[in-house]
């Protein structure tokens, strides 16, 4: 299986992200879903996509990777959401020829599947709207299994 830290949001905070470094350092991938407001150098190792807050730095709008033959979009969902539901952004993944996709923006973790598209948003590893504490998935992957774990960062 593969494991995948998932974070989004962290909006400008290092320290949880040098957290997830130092506490999964033989993880596969670690991937971001946008709102660093960080230097891509800031981001090492982590693949990102570009937030609505993300304004200095280029990232791209969105990323298509395959993990255990799984396709995976990955974006931060502002452009591909209306009212914070995943019901559009479902339907742009089954376009491009994704089974899940990875997102964050709403700051609420959520991990529901739509249309047969799996949806996962980590939530805010800096601060949740929803009044949860804030959170990271960890994401382990195979061929055939999505196990997703959301995990509390306390600062």
């Amino acid at each position: 299986m593969e494991e995948i830290v998932l974070v989004s949001d962290n909006h400008g905070q290092r320290k949880p992200l040098e957290y997830l470094k130092e506490n999964y350092p033989v993880t596969d991938y670690f991937i971001h879903c946008g709102d660093s407001e960080m230097h891509p150098n800031q981001l090492s190792g982590f693949t990102s996509v570009q937030g609505n807050n993300d304004f200095f730095h280029a990232y791209p709008n969105e990323r298509i990777i395959t993990i255990a033959n799984h396709n995976i979009l990955v974006v931060h969902g502002h452009m591909h959401m209306i009212f914070n539901q995943p019901q559009q952004l479902a339907r742009y993944a089954k376009k491009v020829h994704c089974d899940i996709v990875f997102y964050g923006h709403t700051h609420i973790p959520q991990d529901i599947t739509v249309n047969g598209v799996r949806c996962i948003n980590p939530g805010s590893i800096w601060h949740n709207r929803d009044g949860s504490k804030p959170s990271y998935m960890i994401i382990h992957l195979d061929d055939k299994n999505i196990e997703v774990e959301k995990k509390e960062y306390k600062f």
